[in-house]
């Protein structure tokens, strides 16, 4: 393997981990202005996730011949479940520690779903460069457009989770890390890492299905306001919406 494929596939998917301070932004505004704010933010993440769970994630899974469609469904389930089984055992904690002062389960799962997401855009972006860099580029391009607003999101739910602004950025950073790891180990087995990811993709999509229905959702219908509400539709949709133009771009 040449060094400049390994510096290239390095390169990028740093360029990729540091979209996750995009969130910065927030911390040059009014803390009042940011709560205000965060609703749509997490409506935004509701629109990002199910976009991406059922736009890309899934319509990638099926594409895939490896994959046998019983076996997608129950990647699918199996995410879905063990996500449910994670927030049991984080709310019991929860519980143990009382709840004034600690982050809520939906945080902690949100960094765990996105850090398996962003392992898997290493591992595709590794793997692309061993192709070819014409082919690494046009991946990394693609995945830059995908996370861009999945991490101003990303970093709304963790503030609204309980996380303080700073610690909300440095966690989402940390997460995104993963993605470095996945290059590596890609550029290390090659084509073998890649196996790995027709698993990974529909398990991920059931842990971003389970966080935006179950936890983020029943977040929004505190908020019963007409304008409230509209905006919290405008979210979702501008979120879904940025999944759909992706997915022409692609």
């Amino acid at each position: 393997m040449a060094s400049s494929t390994v510096l290239q596939a390095l390169g990028s998917v740093t360029l990729v981990s540091l979209l996750s301070f995009l969130g910065a932004l927030y911390l040059f505004v009014d803390e009042k202005f940011l709560r205000k704010s965060l609703l749509v933010l997490v409506s935004l993440g509701v629109g990002g996730l199910l976009g991406d769970a059922f736009l890309h994630l899934l319509p990638e899974s099926y594409a895939d011949k490896k994959n046998h469609e019983l076996t997608v469904s129950l990647l699918v389930l199996a995410g879905i479940l063990l996500f449910f089984i994670q927030e049991k055992i984080l709310k019991w904690r929860h519980l143990d520690l009382g709840a004034e002062g600690h982050v809520h389960p939906v945080g902690y799962m949100n960094l765990a779903a996105t850090g398996m997401h962003n392992f898997v855009d290493g591992v595709l972006i590794g793997a692309s460069f061993l192709a070819g860099p014409r082919i690494g580029i046009a991946t990394t391009l693609a995945v830059i457009l995908h996370e861009i607003p999945h991490e101003i999101s990303d970093f709304g739910v963790l503030v609204h989770a309980g996380f303080k602004p700073k610690k909300a950025l440095w966690l989402n950073f940390l997460s995104a890390l993963t993605a470095i790891a996945g290059a590596l180990s890609a550029l290390w087995v090659g084509t073998w890492a890649a196996a790995f990811v027709p698993a990974l993709l529909p398990f991920a999509a059931g842990g971003f299905i389970y966080i935006a229905a179950c936890d983020l959702v029943p977040e929004l219908h505190k908020e019963n306001s007409l304008w409230g509400s509209m905006g919290q539709l405008a979210g979702i949709s501008v979120g879904i919406v940025s999944m759909i133009l992706l997915r022409l771009l692609e």
